[in-house]
């Protein structure tokens, strides 16, 4: 009877030997499915991130850009707007008859 015994002990450790190995299993293929979600979150904010940074480098640069030839434009417009007006009430060419 010892052999039966020690073999219906051997199957139970055998069960819950398995049962414990599908329960790491499932645990790791759910930290696994975790990890993978963390990975594509992480990556996917890291690349808005980069979009954002590229945007503000781009368009920074672009409208410093812009806005210092607005600026030189304004100048020379308002210096020939001043210049046209100073100079309306002078002759500044002779008609030719």
């Amino acid at each position: 009877m010892a052999s039966v015994s020690a073999a219906v002990s051997n199957f139970i450790q055998s069960l819950a030997a398995i049962a414990g190995s599908l329960l790491h299993s499932v645990l790791a293929i759910f930290q696994a499915v975790l990890a993978l979600g963390e990975g594509l979150l992480t990556g996917a904010v890291q690349l808005i991130e980069a979009f954002i940074a590229v945007g503000t480098d781009l368009f920074g640069s672009v409208l410093g850009f812009v806005t210092a030839h607005f600026v030189v434009i304004l100048l020379l417009g308002g210096g020939y707007y001043w210049y046209t007006n100073t100079q309306s009430g002078r002759r500044v060419s002779q008609r030719l008859k």
